[in-house]
C-alpha cells in the first residue's frame, strides 16, 4: 500500500470513528419532554448535574464520551417512539392526566422490584359510570402512563359493592369483604402501585381510598371519635377490625388505625408488603386542600387522585404529609453501594439528603424542644411570612383619592423561594463573633436597628414590619440581604452549618412542573399575554372543578410540606421540654423552614422596593404573598409598570402562570381600605371581596 493510500485510509477511518452527531438542542428538548421525562431524572441516569442536561438541550455544551454515546443512543429511541409532530397522527384527548413523571430507569445497585402477581381472578372493565364534564378542558392531556409493574395505576376507589374505580376508566371487582382480605387482594391481585421517583427510592404501596359505603361494608363506624385527643383520631386496639389485621399477622405504624392507615408486614428479601388506606367518612381527603373531592363520584374522584399522583405522589396522608414525604422521595436517605470485600451490596448514606435526625440550634427551636428550654421570647429566630399594615398617617392625600385598591398574590411563594436555595445537612457549629459569609447557611444574632428605610414599606427583617428595636437572630438569607442594603453586618455569635447542599431543588422542580402542567390544562398557559392571562385565571376553577381540585391539593402540597419541617407536637398530654415523635426525622429541619419562608419575604421586599423606585407607589398591607396597592384602575395592568415595548419590568411583580410570578388576588374601593386601616385592619387580609378572607398562609 502505498503513502498516498495510507494517509487516505487513515483520514477515512478517522471520519468513522468521528462521534455520531447528536440533534438539535430543541429537539433533544422535545423527545426528552415527549418521553415525560425531567432534566432532574435524566442527570441522576447520566450521573451529571440538572444544569449539564439543561446546558445540553440549550446547545451551550455537549456530553463527553462514553456519555455522548449513551445520550446519541437514548435520543435514537425517543426518536422513534415520538416522530416530530408533523410525522405523526395527532394524539387522542382520552384523559385530562398528562404524565410528568415516569418511573426512573432501575439502578444496577438495587433489586429488581417483585412485580405483582398477573390480577387473572378480576376483571378489568371500562368505566361504567364517566363522570360528566358540563365544560370541556381547553387543552387535552394525555393519558397517564401506564408501569407494566403497575398496570392498573397507583390507586383505587372503592365503592360498597365492591366496584373498584382506577385511573383511565378501568374498573376491577374487589370481592373482600374484610380489611385484612382487602390488603391480600390489594397486593395479589389489584396490580395496583406505582414506581419510585429516584432511582434510590422505593416503590410507592397502593392506595385504596374506601368511600362511605365501603367502610360501611368493613365493619367500619361511620365516623371516627376521639380517643386520644382531636389530633390524633383513630380506632381502639380493642375494635374487632384492628383485631382481625392482628390475627392476620398485619401491623399499624404509630398513628394506627385512622383516616390514612398504613398496613404492613416487616420486609422479608426485600419484598416490601404495604396497603395505603384513605377512608373518606373520616375525614381523609380536608376539604381545604381538596375542595369538594370527597363529594365526587368514586370514578371522577380516581381521576383526581390518579393525577395528583402522577405529578406529585401517591398521596400517603394529608397534603402536608404528601409534601414531606416528596421530599425524601426525590432525595432518598440511602443508597445501594457494593462492599468491594464481601461483594454483597449495603446501604450507605445519599450525598446531598438529609440522612439523620438533629437537633436545632437552641433559637432555631420551638419553645416546647428541649434545646429551648429557658430562653426568653427575644431569643429565638423569628423568620415568619409578613403580616403588616401601613400606618394610616403614612397615606398621602393623593393616594388616599385614587378609586381602588388592588391586591396581587404571589403564586407559591414558598415554592418559588425553594430553587437553588443553599441549606444545612448536618448538625450546627456554635461561633462567637463569626465574620459573615453568606455562603454558609445558619442562624446569626446581629443588631440591625440602625438601618434606615422607607416607613412606607414593612421592614425586611421582621415579619411584622416594624424596624427592629435591638439584636435578633436572623437567618443568612436575611443577614445577606441588610448587607446588600447597606446595613453594618457585626454578628454577635451563629449556629452555622458547614455542610449544605440545595437539598430542596428536586422537590422544587417536580412540583413546579405539576402546578404549571395542571394550570395549563385549566387553559391558564405561559404564552398568555397578560391581559388574557388574567381573564384566564377568573375562569380557571369552572373549567374543570376536579382539576381545579388537583390544583388546590398541589399548592397545599407545598404550604404544608414546608410546615411540617417544624411539626409542633400533637396530643393534650404533651409537657413542654419533652420530646415528640416528629424530632426523630431527618426531615424535621426548622431551620430550612426558617430559610424558605426568609426568602420568600425577602423577595418580597424587593419587588415591592423596586416598584416603588419606579412609580412612586407603596403598599397599604401585605399577608404572607399577598399585597395591596392604591390604583387608579381595578386591575393589576393598571398600576405595574410595562417597558415601552410592553413587557413588564424585571425586578417588580410580573403576571403570569409559573411560581414566582403574580396573578390577581381581588379589587375593593380605596375608601374601604382606607377604613380598615384606620381600625388597625390589614386590607390584605379581606381584598378577595368574595365572603371569604384571605387566608394568612405560614407555612404551617
Amino acid at each position: 500500500m502505498t503513502i498516498e493510500q495510507d494517509a487516505l485510509f487513515a483520514r477515512v477511518d478517522a471520519l468513522l470513528a468521528r462521534p455520531e452527531d447528536l440533534p438539535e438542542p430543541t429537539e433533544r428538548k422535545r423527545l426528552r419532554e415527549a418521553a415525560r421525562v425531567t432534566q432532574q431524572e435524566l442527570a441522576d441516569i447520566f450521573e451529571v448535574r440538572r444544569e449539564s442536561v439543561r446546558a445540553w438541550e440549550a446547545g451551550r455544551s455537549e456530553p463527553k464520551p462514553p456519555k455522548r454515546q449513551a445520550y446519541i443512543r437514548l435520543l435514537e429511541g425517543w426518536a422513534a417512539k415520538y416522530p416530530a409532530p408533523e410525522e405523526c397522527e395527532p394524539e387522542p384527548a382520552t384523559s385530562p392526566a398528562e404524565p410528568e413523571h415516569p418511573a426512573p430507569a432501575p439502578d444496577a445497585h438495587q433489586p429488581a422490584p417483585t412485580p405483582p402477581p398477573t390480577p387473572t381472578p378480576t376483571k378489568a372493565t371500562p368505566n361504567r359510570q364517566p363522570a360528566p364534564r358540563s365544560t370541556p378542558a381547553p387543552r387535552a392531556a394525555r393519558p397517564i402512563a401506564v408501569n407494566p409493574l403497575y398496570p392498573h395505576g397507583p390507586l383505587a376507589v372503592l365503592d360498597g359493592d365492591g366496584t373498584a374505580y382506577c385511573i383511565g376508566g378501568v374498573v376491577l371487582e374487589c370481592p373482600a369483604t374484610t380489611i385484612p382480605a382487602l390488603v391480600d387482594w390489594t397486593l395479589s391481585e389489584s396490580g395496583l402501585g406505582a414506581a419510585r421517583l429516584h432511582r434510590n427510592g422505593k416503590d410507592s404501596d397502593p392506595l385504596i381510598v374506601l368511600t362511605e359505603s365501603a367502610a360501611e361494608r368493613f365493619g367500619l363506624p361511620p365516623k371516627l371519635d376521639s380517643f386520644e385527643g382531636v389530633r390524633s383520631q383513630r380506632l381502639p386496639d380493642d375494635h374487632k377490625v384492628v383485631k382481625q389485621l392482628a390475627r392476620a399477622k398485619w401491623k399499624l405504624t404509630q398513628r394506627g388505625f385512622g383516616p390514612w392507615p398504613r398496613i404492613y408486614r416487616p420486609a422479608q428479601a426485600g419484598n416490601r408488603q404495604c396497603v395505603q388506606l384513605a377512608i373518606l367518612p373520616w375525614g381523609a381527603l380536608d376539604s381545604r386542600a381538596w375542595p369538594g373531592a370527597a363529594t365526587l363520584p368514586p370514578a371522577e374522584l380516581a381521576r383526581v387522585l390518579g393525577v395528583y399522583a402522577s405529578r406529585v405522589i401517591t398521596p400517603r396522608g394529608s397534603t402536608a404529609v404528601c409534601g414531606l414525604e416528596l421530599m425524601s422521595a426525590m432525595r432518598p436517605p440511602t443508597r445501594a453501594v457494593k462492599d468491594e470485600a464481601t461483594g454483597t451490596y449495603v446501604s450507605a448514606s445519599s450525598a446531598g439528603a438529609l440522612t439523620a435526625a438533629v437537633d436545632p440550634a437552641p433559637p432555631e427551636a420551638p419553645p416546647e424542644h428541649p434545646v429551648a428550654q429557658g430562653r426568653g421570647v427575644a431569643d429565638f429566630l423569628d423568620e415568619e411570612a409578613y403580616q403588616w399594615v401601613r400606618s394610616p398617617e403614612l397615606l398621602a392625600d393623593a393616594e388616599c383619592l385614587l378609586p381602588y385598591a388592588v391586591g396581587i398574590d404571589i403564586n407559591t411563594a414558598f415554592l418559588a423561594a425553594a430553587p437553588r436555595l443553599m441549606v444545612g445537612l448536618g448538625e450546627p457549629t456554635h461561633v462567637m463573633h463569626p465574620a459573615f459569609d453568606k455562603k454558609i447557611p445558619g442562624s446569626w444574632l446581629v443588631d440591625l436597628s440602625h438601618l434606615e428605610l422607607d416607613p412606607r414599606l414593612p421592614s425586611p427583617f421582621t415579619p411584622h414590619g416594624e424596624r427592629p428595636t435591638g439584636p435578633a437572630w436572623y437567618t443568612t438569607l436575611t443577614v445577606a440581604y441588610a448587607q446588600e442594603l447597606g446595613a453594618r453586618v457585626e454578628p454577635i455569635e451563629a449556629y452555622l452549618r458547614y455542610e449544605s447542599g440545595a437539598y430542596l431543588d428536586p422537590w422544587h422542580e417536580r412540583l413546579k412542573e405539576a402546578y404549571v402542567a395542571t394550570l395549563a390544562d385549566l387553559g391558564v398557559t405561559k404564552d398568555l399575554e397578560d391581559a388574557a392571562f388574567l381573564q384566564a385565571m377568573e375562569q380557571h376553577k369552572t373549567v374543570d372543578p376536579a382539576l381545579a381540585c388537583v390544583l388546590s391539593a398541589i399548592k397545599s402540597t407545598v404550604k404544608g410540606g414546608i410546615g411540617k419541617l417544624r411539626e409542633r407536637p400533637q396530643g393534650r398530654g404533651y409537657r413542654d421540654g419533652e420530646r415528640w415523635p416528629a424530632l426523630d426525622r431527618p426531615t424535621w429541619r426548622p431551620d430550612i423552614r426558617a430559610a424558605v419562608i426568609a426568602k420568600a419575604r425577602v423577595n418580597m421586599h424587593r419587588k415591592m422596593a423596586k416598584l416603588a423606585d419606579l412609580t412612586g407607589l407603596y403598599p397599604l398591607g401585605v399577608l404572607s404573598d399577598c399585597v395591596v396597592y392604591p390604583s387608579v384602575g381595578p386591575s393589576p395592568l393598571d398600576f405595574l409598570p410595562y417597558s415601552s415595548d410592553g413587557k413588564p419590568v424585571f425586578g417588580t411583580f410580573r403576571l403570569g402562570p409559573t411560581p414566582g410570578l403574580a396573578k390577581h388576588e381581588g379589587t375593593q374601593e380605596m375608601a374601604w381600605a382606607v377604613d380598615l386601616m384606620e381600625q388597625g385592619y390589614n386590607p390584605a387580609r379581606h381584598i378577595k371581596g368574595d365572603g371569604h378572607d384571605a387566608v394568612m398562609d405560614e407555612g404551617e
